[in-house]
């Protein structure tokens, strides 16, 4: 009887603690102090920071709080702010994790919170915030000399200026607001490839019959417009898009006029011969014979058709988008009026035109 007794307990009590687990696992909440703020400025995220250090002088839950703080930083604006990753990595306590022999600093000592302080960098690096000298040493008071932490900050510290004006295409600090001068930015960073491409800001509202009213940023060069002119009247121009085009963490809709291939030129003449040196015929579109040399393609001929204009536009639409050829045909490009023109894009949800001959359809039916 007393063995049977015990097996029975053994059993039972495996099945006591799962019960009790579970049930303390589902009556577990985390308060987000972040969450409770009603303005969402820098002054109150530094707010929630400063109540936390001042609430528990032993700084428990540091590690859960600085992810918790991490995640909040884009709604509260301030991802991009030094000044506030600074007063996270303070939020950690001092000299406790440094470690004090060759052991503990090659086996990671304390690793959720070296982990955690990593993250934090990475995030900075992400946003492209660069540390100063008073962030190492905040570091090395937290973690020491041989902290995993201090080591990123130096990476950071090496690779980050080689990087930060690298870019040939260069953005202000803060992009700005105005959906017309990213696309501006846009334009101009697609189109740099030819120096002498011309970007231009027209309204559809020059078009009597355009039913969109929006603005648009078209680019075309003299050299694209030559391209244009010897566009055979049989053969329609294409229209595609729309593709992306990122300013950092923004994002831009352009799309491409694309015009016929022109056939390969093959020179089997020898080019040491001297005896009989043709007369040049000018420079093409300014000088003599407007038209451009067989014996070189130029940057806007692909393998999939010559790129003759880009632009971007407000709404992204199919009435745009005829607006935008409308304008072409108005400003140096009277080949348009008589070469088709094909879109091939999906239609966006942002249609005006089509949102627009809905209701009269309705009334129609109406009526009837």
């Amino acid at each position: 009887m007393n063995v049977n007794r015990l097996r029975n307990l053994l059993r039972a009590r495996p099945t006591l603690f799962s019960v009790r687990w579970n049930n303390s696992e589902n009556k577990l909440a985390i308060y987000d102090p972040f969450y409770a703020k009603p303005k969402k400025t820098k002054e109150t995220y530094l707010e929630v920071i400063k109540k936390f250090e001042d609430q528990d002088t032993r700084r428990r839950g540091h590690v859960e709080f600085i992810y918790a703080a991490l995640r909040r930083m884009k709604e509260f604006g301030v991802q991009k702010d030094l000044e506030v990753y600074k007063a996270l990595v303070d939020v950690l306590p001092k000299g406790k994790f440094i470690p004090t022999n060759i052991f503990q600093s090659e086996f990671m000592h304390y690793p959720k919170q070296q982990q955690c302080a990593v993250d934090l960098l990475d995030q900075m690096e992400d946003n492209g915030v660069m540390p100063d000298t008073e962030m190492e040493q905040m570091l090395l008071n937290v973690f020491g000399r041989r902290g995993i932490p201090l080591r990123k900050y130096w990476r950071m510290m090496y690779w980050m200026p080689k990087f930060k004006n690298l870019s040939p295409w260069h953005l202000p600090d803060q992009l700005p607001g105005d959906t017309l001068e990213l696309a501006r930015l846009a334009i101009q960073r697609i189109t740099s490839v030819d120096p002498d491409t011309r970007v231009d800001t027209w309204q559809t509202e020059e078009i009597e019959a355009s039913l969109d009213k929006t603005w648009i940023v078209s680019a075309q060069s003299r050299t694209q417009q030559v391209l244009l002119s010897e566009q055979p009247l049989d053969e329609p121009l294409v229209i595609k898009g729309p593709f992306n085009v990122y300013l950092r963490d923004q994002v831009v809709t352009y799309f491409i006029l694309l015009g016929k291939i022109r056939p390969e030129y093959k020179d089997e003449s020898d080019t040491d011969d001297v005896s009989n040196i043709p007369r040049p015929p000018g420079i093409p579109g300014v000088i003599g014979k407007v038209t451009l040399p067989q014996v070189k393609s130029t940057t806007h001929e692909q393998d999939d058709g010559t790129i003759v204009a880009v632009c971007a536009t407000g709404t992204s639409s199919r009435d745009s988008l005829l607006s935008w050829i409308r304008l072409l045909e108005k400003n140096n490009n009277p080949l348009l009026s008589s070469i088709p023109v094909i879109f091939t894009l999906v239609a966006p949800s942002s249609d005006v035109s089509l949102f627009e001959t809905q209701p009269a359809t309705q009334n129609e039916k109406n009526e009837s």
